[in-house]
């Protein structure tokens, strides 16, 4: 590997066709190098109208994969194959066949945050940021099994009245944060807003002013009078941030907010992927097509 791998990346994307997206828990260099930074709506939808030939998605394995399945005829790389996501491993294809087996009239909305194969078995995906809408489009008269996050399928319940049965599936990262941790931070700094991701738990997002997703989060920053912010969510958003509102002052709600898997991509991995082009993100066009039209039917709502 060259020493300056940074413009060895820059001049190979060139070469290639080639864009680098980026999610908003990556390291702070890979965000700065991506042309693409987002949450996962955000990524859903930019991986659907990229005109690039190479895709370097720089998150975690079901992101790769979902840009894999929009993307069918365009090469698709993972700097690291093994970054993988604890809450999407909570359900699989066969668990969620049995569930919805004995509930035929029940649709099925599936979080991003889930297999390829999983979205497959699934009547349409959402992310944090449009979950509700997804919910509200869907005829009341259906019952609604979520999968796999039991916070966000609470959250968006509490939001839209519906009936929601929830698997019992959770984000490590998130769901470990603590009321205690937010009420001493509360506390600590009391002109603060709070602001926490939907995957958090109820009795924590009962206690914060917001809960919204890494995206939602930067726009309210953006539009609050307010100077002061409680972050609760991965402490890669800070780097953004801190970088958009320079003015404004951020607290982590909790030390070491952190998600291993999202901090295993490396500028070193993004140069190697990019030299050699592998590995190559793969989807089974029997599982592609099933899971592309739960992604597409997201996005037609929002």
């Amino acid at each position: 590997m060259p020493d300056n791998l940074v413009e060895f990346i820059k001049e190979r994307k060139r070469k290639l066709n080639a864009i680098i997206m980026a999610h908003f828990y990556q390291r702070p260099e890979i965000q700065d190098l991506a042309d693409f930074v987002g949450d996962s709506l955000q990524l859903a939808r930019e991986s659907a109208k990229t005109d690039a030939e190479v895709i370097v998605f720089c998150g975690v394995s079901f992101m790769a994969e979902s840009a894999k399945i929009m993307n069918p005829d365009k090469l698709v790389v993972s700097p690291e194959p093994a970054a993988g996501c604890p809450m999407a491993d909570m359900i699989t294809a066969s668990q969620l066949r049995e569930w919805k087996s004995s509930r035929s009239e029940a649709k099925v909305v599936c979080y991003v945050n889930s297999s390829a194969e999983v979205k497959a078995e699934s009547d349409i995906c959402c992310t944090s940021s449009n979950a509700v809408a997804v919910v509200n489009s869907i005829p009341a008269e259906y019952p609604i099994l979520f999968v796999p996050d039991q916070n966000l399928g609470s959250f968006v319940a509490s939001k839209t009245g519906r009936n929601i049965e929830n698997w019992p599936g959770f984000c490590p990262t998130h769901h470990h944060v603590k009321l205690e941790e937010i009420l001493e931070m509360k506390s600590r700094y009391p002109q603060a807003r709070v602001i926490v991701h939907p995957e958090c738990r109820p009795e924590v997002i009962a206690a914060a002013d917001e809960a919204l997703s890494t995206g939602g989060m930067l726009k309210y920053v953006a539009q609050s009078p307010a100077r002061e912010f409680i972050i609760g969510t991965e402490m890669g958003l800070l780097h953004q941030l801190k970088k958009r509102f320079p003015d404004k002052v951020f607290h982590i709600a909790r030390e070491e907010f952190l998600c291993p898997n999202m901090k295993l991509t490396t500028l070193e991995k993004v140069a190697y992927v990019m030299d050699t082009l592998e590995p190559a993100v793969e989807v089974p066009e029997d599982i592609r097509v099933r899971a592309y039209r739960a992604l597409e039917r997201m996005l037609e709502i929002t």
